[in-house]
């Protein structure tokens, strides 16, 4: 818990650091046929360096430094539901400027306009799992 919350602070201060947490330069980097601010592909550019790193250290270990075992994602197909979600994901990034993280690392900002994306979210997230978890389908155990 105490590594998570860590990695969440060191997460959230990158954020702030780099002017993540301004929906404005989000919208600037999206808006390519305008006046296109560049400065979220050098973020996600040095994000995606430092994470490389990282999964070639944990390629290393037999086992992560604190827990029993690495908890990976099970790799799943490209499908209609995951381009769908891409897509609604990509739409209210552009439209709002937000996406969860640096959402969350807005709360000490207290921007009315964060706090009403960061409820829909909740919410959003609430009737997906609400809607869309089946323990038993087809007579097997879902996977999620």
């Amino acid at each position: 818990m105490i590594a998570a919350g860590l990695s969440g602070v060191t997460f959230g201060l990158g954020l702030a650091l780099s002017g993540m947490l301004d929906p404005q330069r989000v919208r600037g980097f999206l808006d390519i046929f305008g006046d296109w601010d560049p400065s979220l592909a050098f973020v996600l550019g040095g994000a995606v360096a430092v994470a490389s790193v990282g999964v070639q250290i944990a390629r290393r270990m037999n086992r992560p430094a604190f827990d029993d075992d690495f908890h990976l994602p099970a790799t799943r197909p490209i499908d209609g539901k995951l381009i769908a979600g891409a897509a609604m994901f990509g739409v209210g990034w552009g439209m709002a400027g937000l996406c969860p993280g640096p959402a969350v690392a807005s709360i000490s900002l207290g921007v009315p306009k964060t706090l009403v994306f960061l409820a829909a979210m909740l919410a959003g997230m609430a009737m997906h799992d609400r809607n869309s978890f089946r323990p038993f389908s087809r007579g097997r155990m879902a996977h999620h």
